[in-house]
Order: C-alpha cells, then structure tokens, then sequence
C-alpha cells in the first residue's frame, strides 16, 4: 500500500518540503507520497488526531505549531525537549507519536558543508529568540561553536533563551549593532526578510566586519536584504537552502532509514527558486 507522509502549518502554500520529499521517493523508488496540510492553531488537536487516524505514515511541522503539537504526541526524543519544538513526527509501530527536531542538526551540517570548521572558535551573534533560534543555538553549543550572543527586539525572550545554553550572554539590538564586528558567526532566525513575511532588515549591518560568516535561516528569496549588505562588507553569506535540505534529509531518513543525496537537492532547490550553484 502507498504511505504517504505531510507537511502542516500556518501558512504552508510557500513549503518547498514536497518537491524535496517526493524528488527523494522519486529516487529511491518508494511507493509514497507527500502532502502540504494548511492547519490552523484553532484545529491543531483535530489535525493531529487525522492524521494519525487516516494513516499517515510520519509529517514534519512548520510554523506556528512547533511548540503547541507536543502535548499532542506520546513522546518526545532529547532534541525536542532541549528545544521545547517539534519539527518531525514519527509514527512507530505500535502506532503511537514520536517527536524529534531535525532544525539544529541541520543547520550545522549545512554551516559545515559550506566552511568545514572554519566558524568554530568564533564568537557566534544569534539574532531572534524563537524556536529556530532555540534549535540552532542548541546544536551549534553541542558541536562545540560559541561563546553565543542573543539579541532580540524583545530583550525579556533573549535573557530566558540565554539562560537554556550554558555560558550564553544578551545584547540589546542597539548594542549588538554597535558591537557588530565582534562577532566571526552571525545567525539571522526572525523572519525579517521571508517573500511572505516582513520586508527589510532585521538589524543594522554596517559594523559587521570582513570574512564574517552571515546565515540567514531564510530560502524564499534566496539572498535576504541582509545578505546583499552583508557581501558589500566583504562578509561571506548562506542562505536557508542548506539547512532546509539537511533537516529535512533527517527527517526522511528518520522515516525510511535512507540517506538521500543533500547536494543535488540543494541545487533542485536552488535553481527552483530561481538561483544557480556555480
């Protein structure tokens, strides 16, 4: 019988995930499929009880629902819990529901794929203090880069962020932008920038200094304004498409036991959105 798997969240027409899971089934010759899902905060608990019903054989989670799915699940791994965020639902055999999160594990992948090491040693500026900046500061302690720095708009959402990562510290925005070419690493998480989300700039980038590395989380537009300013100070840049694709490889292989290929996804994505890998 074909399985079939999906994606949820709040909007959800903008989700590259099923281009990149049914090129991978595609490949590997799996009788599956994989469905985006819009679902609202109002009809979480329905959803969840659905797809678990229906049959579906595992989803990922998007925003705004990677928090609020976890009371809904029957466990969750480490990752999870340390991140307080879901991002891939597994079904076991015995059909219960099992959480992880593939976002931190990807993103530094993705660093590592693009500059082997070079950003450990570095002091690492993490800008937002939701999930995704959770997720990748928590990864990114663990292979061992920082000291890490947060700042956000809300500096109250920075401190409590700061006080889950040992030896993390805050700056307001004011005095991370003055402060700015302190940093070697710089991870932009807010969605300042996304196509459907808020235009502009998430902070001020004329202190950042040459040869740091600036990441955004953002793939939809493949180069943020900050990016573009970012290069112009001889910083080296990468954008979301990375970690989108290697969390999203944890995930399929959580489900099927297959590693997919990372680096001709990136480049189906890439060129999907209308960019190019030299």
């Amino acid at each position: 019988m074909k399985k079939w798997y999906a994606v949820i969240g709040d909007p959800i027409h903008q989700s590259m995930s099923p281009t990149m899971h049914d090129g991978w089934f595609t490949e590997h010759d799996l009788q599956a499929t994989y469905i985006p899902i819009q679902v609202t905060k109002e009809s979480l608990s329905q959803a969840v009880a659905s797809l678990r019903a229906l049959g579906c054989s595992g989803w990922n989670v998007t925003v705004p629902h990677k928090s609020a799915i976890i009371p809904f699940l029957d466990e969750i791994d480490a990752s999870a819990e340390a991140m307080n965020a879901v991002n891939t639902v597994e079904v076991l055999k015995d059909g219960s529901l099992r959480g992880s999160n593939t976002d931190g594990q990807g993103f530094v992948q993705s660093l590592e794929e693009a500059y082997g090491e070079q950003a450990k040693g570095k002091e690492v500026l993490v800008i937002g203090a939701g999930g995704a900046a959770r997720g990748i500061s928590y990864a990114l302690h663990n292979a061992d880069y920082g000291p890490i720095t947060f700042t956000n708009r809300t500096i109250e959402k920075a401190n409590v962020l700061a006080e889950a990562i040992p030896n993390a510290s805050t700056l307001s925005l004011l005095d991370a932008e003055t402060e700015m070419a302190s940093f070697g690493l710089i991870v932009q998480t807010t969605s300042v920038g996304m196509n459907f989300a808020q235009a502009g700039l998430p902070v001020n980038p004329e202190n950042i200094k040459k040869n740091t590395i600036v990441a955004e989380i953002i793939y939809n537009p493949l180069e943020t304004q900050l990016l573009r300013e970012a290069k112009t100070k001889g910083a080296s840049t990468m954008n979301g498409v990375g970690m989108f694709v290697h969390q999203g490889a944890l995930a399929f292989e959580t489900w099927t036991g297959i590693k997919p290929d990372t680096e001709a996804m990136i480049r189906k994505i890439t060129e999907k959105l209308g960019g190019s890998i030299c």
